[in-house]
């Protein structure tokens, strides 16, 4: 089974690497873009573990490894 984590910083916390994003592209004419946070994109791939296991499992895995949960969020989907 597929996992893909998706981590970001916390709405809290500034993104310079966004806002230059940002900045860009108004400088390209697309003044209508009006927020641009940046992330990470994780997948897993998982073997001999159940869909409910692994439910469990990946925030754990994210919050001791992925992300910093002090600065970062994160949401994961299960690919099957």
């Amino acid at each position: 089974m597929k996992v893909r984590v998706l981590v970001s910083f916390k709405d809290s916390i500034l993104d310079p690497q966004g806002k230059t994003v940002k900045h860009s592209l108004h400088t390209l004419g697309y003044d209508f873009v009006d927020e641009v946070r940046q992330g990470k994109v994780f997948e897993l791939e998982l073997k001999g573990i159940s869909r409910e296991k692994a439910e469990k499992i990946i925030p754990e895995i994210t919050d001791k490894v992925l992300a910093n949960p002090i600065i970062e969020k994160f949401s994961f989907e299960i690919m099957d």
